[in-house]
Formats: C-alpha cells, structure tokens, sequence
C-alpha cells in the first residue's frame, strides 16, 4: 500500500519517486542522470528526489560513493502499490502521464501486437461522453445488420484483450450493448437529449453483477502442476471474480474449457471451467470456448 506521506506529495514528484523505485526494484540502481533524461530536470532536482525518497524508504537504496550510484539493497520493500500490469506497461512502453511515444525503460522487451486499435478522435469522442455523462450518435457497422444509425448512452470502455469495446445504453434496442468501436464510423454529441433514468449504468444487469467462477487445470491435459505455476492456482484452483459483462470475453482470450465434461481436445485447453453452470444467466457466455446454452446470443455482432 502506498505509504502516507506519498500520498500527500503533487503529482509530478510522486511520478518521479514512483521512477525512482521502479529503476532500483527492477534494474538494481537509479542515477540522478537517470531523472534527468526521463523527466529533464536539473541535477539538484534529482538529488533532492533521490534523498526524498531514502528518507520515505531508508532500507530500500544505498549510495556507493564509488560509482556514484544509489543501488537496492537486500531489506527492499516496495513504498508504492504497484499493479503487475502497470510494471509491465512501464517495462514496455515508459511510465508516467507526460512519457513521449517509444520512451521505453531500456529494458528489451516484445509485445505482440494488437490487430487492431480504435481512432483516436473516436475515442476521445466516446470518452467525452462517458465522462461527460453525454449521449452519442453515431453511425455503426454491425455483422448482422450492416451500417445503421443508433444514439447510445456510453459509460465504461472494454478491453475484450482482441478490441476496444465501449459499454453503452442502446436507445434503438432499448438494452445495455457492447459496441466495437473501430466499427464506430461516425459520432456526435446530442447534449440536448438528456440521460433517462433507466439508461444509467447502475440499471445494467450484465455490468452490476458479479459471476465467481473456479477455474482448473484441465483434466486431459500432462503437468497440471505446471498450469498451477503458470496461472498461481491456490490449492489446485483459480478463482475469478468478474462482470457478467466480460466473463465470456475472458474466457475465450485464456481459451478456457468451459464444456461440462471437459470434451475440448487441443493444446491452448490448459483450464477447465469447474462448474459451467456458473455462467447460467450471462449473456455473451456463448463466447466461452464449449459453451452452449440455447437462447443465449452476443450483443456486440447483433447491434
């Protein structure tokens, strides 16, 4: 948990300490040459951060005179709550609000690429309206029903781990969608048609409820204890908590057995969904790989 005395700093020098420890955490040492080339700062300015920073963490970093290089010392306890995601994201891409295109940490590391990423102008768009609690027009592109007019009611963004999807009230179905937004083609703001009471998040059933599901190694599949390792099983089980409203994608992006008997024959089946009834209720669980309840559609292809 991130100590007090963080919390009550600005912004941007929280940014650079939260740097500070990154670098000895996960490199070994921090240079003051090190702020000055990520945030441009003058040499004094590191000095003063890097004490700052011993001072909130004594036992994390130690100065060898020598070379002039603070390092991590044996007692490291992490100051700030880190998410593994946001590590990996820095170790990737950079880290911090103001970090440039392709200021990475140094540290070689490949991502697969997405197939596809939204607009930007698109999205800056949806993200208006979701924080501005405004309704959208747009022109959407749909499988099953080609290119269609329709006004929504956004409020969340979805990383399905394949798309962007944007979670929204659909005025023309009356019902809570997910809208892919690279088939978003064209929007506008309709400020003037104010947000109905039942087109608030808080009515989406899909989005409000929480399934629990537990996940296993898949019975037909060698090394289990392998799978256990890979996925930090406790006791041989890994237990998910998740919105009615992401369960399938989820399932489908780990490529999880979701069949009642465990029948999916293949490699990528290395989970086995313990008990599929658990998915009873939820709308795009038709997604999940094994999956099949009849009635059960997705939204995001019918829209």
């Amino acid at each position: 948990m991130t100590t007090p005395c963080l919390i009550a700093l600005g912004h941007a020098q929280r940014d650079r300490l939260a740097y500070i420890e990154l670098r000895l955490w996960f490199f070994g040492s921090v240079r003051r040459r090190d702020l000055a080339a990520r945030y441009g700062v003058q040499t004094a300015a590191g000095t003063r951060d890097l004490k700052l920073y011993q001072n909130i963490a004594p036992a994390n970093m130690q100065y060898d005179r020598r070379a002039k290089i603070y390092t991590v010392t044996d007692a490291f306890t992490p100051a700030f709550d880190f998410s593994s995601a946001r590590v990996l994201t820095w170790l990737s891409e950079g880290f911090g609000d103001n970090a440039p295109v392709g200021a990475g940490s140094g540290l070689s590391c490949s991502l697969p690429q997405r197939l596809t990423q939204p607009n930007l102008n698109t999205l800056a768009q949806v993200t208006r309206a979701i924080s501005q609690r405004c309704p959208l027009k747009i022109t959407y592109h749909s499988i099953q029903n080609g290119r269609s007019e329709r006004e929504i009611v956004p409020f969340a963004l979805l990383d399905t781990g394949l798309r962007w999807h944007v979670r929204a009230y659909d005025r023309k179905t009356a019902e809570f969608r997910d809208f892919v937004i690279t088939r978003i083609e064209t929007t506008q703001p309709i400020p003037e048609s104010p947000l109905q009471e039942h087109e608030h998040p808080e009515h989406d059933i899909q989005w409000t409820r929480v399934v629990e599901l537990e996940l296993v190694s898949h019975p037909d599949q060698p090394r289990p204890e392998i799978t256990c390792m890979d996925y930090g099983m406790v006791n041989g089980i890994l237990r998910l908590q998740l919105r009615a409203a992401t369960a399938g994608y989820t399932l489908r992006k780990w490529c999880v057995d979701c069949s009642p008997d465990h029948s999916l024959r293949g490699g990528e089946y290395r989970l086995w969904l313990k008990d599929h009834l658990t998915l009873y209720g939820v709308k795009n669980a038709v997604l999940a790989p094994g999956y099949t309840v009849s009635g059960q559609y997705l939204h995001e292809d019918s829209a």
